[in-house]
């Protein structure tokens, strides 16, 4: 299992370009079901009855917070053994068909996001600090530019100054599973950005630096952490006036949000945001079925309801 193990691990990181923490996340879910089942034991020795008994053991085992797995944790460790067995199939290796694998149902994921007053103030918010600090002009940058492009935060954290060229409404970043795409900038986000680089003073190539003076990290060429930019939204969603959580992540599902209210399509959406599989841009679909409702109401049976009012009328 250990040579299968790490030829796997391999082909993931030559054949299907994953990232390191993607690899690492694989090593860490595999090695638990080794574990589990044995690592002496050969591939052809997995049966369904041991995936069925795994995942009983998954959905019981307490993790180290004293907490249960989640459900979509207990489906990571799956994913994991399903891609695992899918490698040595193609191998030809004699083992449990991957698709014997089924995963956990999930209920509708919710999506949280800001919009209308509520936006406006977190965005200004950095422009309210008094005196405007090096900091602020900073931080006034990356949430325009957080929400002009629907941006990760593990993708917006690690933009070079180079990356981005002002002149231009648009610039290509490089997303999940090295997948580059194209975003665009707001007129507002290339203000902000500009102001904030010509206010800098230092060499640091990156985009977002740290200007906190007790940062040993200052003078070294390294950007923000995404804990920083969790940190930064949060405290000025406090200062906005914005009462529920706010995340990096709120962001990015409030510009996803704005454009399908706006008209945009669902495929485009995906196109914008780097997902693989229209699927995961699909959570958004309860902001298209709100316009399919209005819809609905304008332009839906219209002749009963010409009906109606002559009826009221007589």
């Amino acid at each position: 299992m250990k040579k299968y193990l790490r030829q796997f691990l391999e082909y993931l990181e030559i054949e299907r370009n994953r990232s390191a923490k993607t690899i690492q996340n694989y090593d860490f879910y595999l090695r638990r079901f080794f574990e589990w089942f044995g690592m002496e034991k050969k591939p052809k020795d997995i049966t369904s009855d041991d995936v069925r008994k795994y995942r009983l053991w998954l959905n019981r085992l307490i993790d180290v917070h004293g907490e249960p797995l989640k459900k979509n944790t207990q489906n990571y460790h799956l994913i994991a053994l399903r891609s695992f067995l899918k490698y040595l199939s193609k191998q030809d290796i004699e083992t449990l068909a991957p698709e014997k694998i089924e995963l956990m149902k999930m209920p509708d994921r919710h999506v949280s996001f800001i919009a209308g007053a509520e936006l406006e103030r977190l965005l200004e918010a950095p422009s309210k600090v008094i005196p405007q600090t090096l900091m602020s002009l900073r931080d006034k940058s990356f949430l325009e530019l957080l929400f002009s492009t629907g941006l990760r935060v593990s993708e917006i954290v690690q933009l070079k100054k180079e990356d981005i060229n002002l002149e231009q409404d648009e610039f290509t970043v490089l997303g999940k599973g090295g997948k580059r795409r194209v975003v665009f900038l707001s007129g507002q986000a290339r203000y902000c950005i500009k102001q904030y680089i010509k206010k800098r003073p230092d060499m640091n190539p990156y985009l977002f630096i740290s200007h906190d003076k007790r940062s040993k990290t200052r003078q070294t060429d390294t950007p923000i952490t995404p804990r920083t930019a969790q940190r930064m939204i949060q405290k000025y969603a406090k200062l906005a006036g914005i009462t529920k959580p706010v995340t990096p992540h709120t962001l990015r599902h409030s510009y996803a949000t704005d454009l399908l209210r706006n008209g945009a399509d669902i495929r485009s959406v995906q196109e914008m945001l780097g997902h693989s599989s229209i699927t995961t841009t699909q959570i958004y679909t309860h902001i298209t079925d709100k316009e399919l409702r209005n819809t609905h109401k304008r332009f839906h049976n219209k002749k009963k309801k010409n009906i109606d009012k002559t009826d009221d009328l007589q």
